[in-house]
């Protein structure tokens, strides 16, 4: 049996930079990190005496004979192109819930993957893994995702990752501001899930064309980030979190919502200086930046609102068992 542990990311500046359509003709850029929240997934093979060949339980458990039975998008996607031909067993675990903007489809094919790859005894490395996850994603799933998730959650950490044609680099940032910086952030669940490639779907096609300036100015972001990390300046941190976000909702009117907007405002009276949804937006997590010695007050305004504490990680994908 193997049991794989994949980390959650929180990306802030530069998402829609990182979808194939922009960066095979220009460069993209983001700032990113992985969180110490999970997803786990145990994967070991069958015996062949049961009825069924392929046991997958996630939200409901599947049990079929054929790979093409399965129901589960990207675990029929990824045992068909692995050719497993041996009877197996998928377990699916998280400690956040999927389609909320933290990158949890990447980080379920990218942990998938390590955990059949461990099975059968194959050694892979972490750019291997988000090459081949970016891949299967986007040309064999056919999804509309962007490439940054498969890359934190595969290498993991604090970074800023640039990304053009075929290629991506990894740049690791490491100061001491990160601390401070993660103590004056909040991570929001706002109830809403949805599903990103739909609302990526309404914007990723006119990014080069009518959505080009936007992109850039959101892009523009990274490098004001990196020098605010660099800088003794880190509450400006939340000033371009609010400005990066003014310029991301122009992307779609799928991005946000009334019920969103009215959470970001009542955040802003009550003490956050900026903040953005997670991920393709639409719904999910809201992270927001308030001051750590007023985030007792701040909580205390925000009634009914779920709270959900967590760290910076430096861990990418890794096997936690293997037996």
């Amino acid at each position: 049996m193997i049991i794989t542990k994949t980390p959650y990311r929180i990306s802030f500046f530069g998402g829609g930079s990182d979808y194939p359509s922009w960066y095979n003709e220009n460069e993209g850029k983001v700032i990113s990190t992985t969180i110490d929240k999970h997803l786990y997934i145990s994967c070991r093979y069958l015996p062949n005496f049961f009825n069924h060949k392929y046991r997958i339980a996630w939200s409901k458990i599947e049990e079929t004979k054929k790979i093409s039975q399965i129901k589960h998008n990207a675990v029929r996607a990824i045992l068909k192109y692995l050719n497993c031909k041996k009877g197996l067993e998928i377990h699916y675990d998280g400690d956040l819930p999927a389609r909320s903007g933290m990158g949890s489809s990447s980080c379920f094919v990218v942990g998938l993957l390590k955990a059949i790859y461990e099975l059968e005894n194959k050694k892979v490395n972490e750019n291997f893994l988000a090459k081949k996850s970016i891949f299967l994603e986007q040309k064999i799933m056919k999804e509309i995702v962007g490439s940054q998730d498969q890359v934190a959650a595969s290498f993991g950490g604090f970074n800023k990752i640039i990304f053009k044609k075929d290629s991506f680099r990894i740049k690791k940032i490491k100061n001491r501001n990160l601390s401070k910086l993660n103590d004056n952030l909040l991570l929001i669940y706002t109830g809403i899930r949805r599903t990103a490639q739909f609302v990526a779907n309404t914007y990723v096609h006119r990014l080069k064309k009518d959505r080009k300036n936007d992109l850039e100015k959101i892009i523009s972001f990274v490098k004001d980030a990196e020098k605010i990390l660099q800088s003794n300046q880190l509450d400006d941190f939340g000033e371009l979190l609010n400005e990066s976000w003014y310029y991301k909702r122009k992307l779609s009117n799928r991005i946000t919502n009334n019920k969103i907007n009215e959470l970001y405002d009542l955040s802003l009276k009550n003490g956050a200086t900026g903040g953005k949804l997670l991920g393709a937006g639409g719904g999910g997590f809201m992270l927001l930046y308030v001051k750590k010695n007023n985030q007792r007050k701040f909580l205390k305004k925000m009634k009914n609102i779920i709270e959900i504490p967590f760290k910076f990680s430096n861990n990418g994908t890794e096997t936690i068992l293997k037996r």
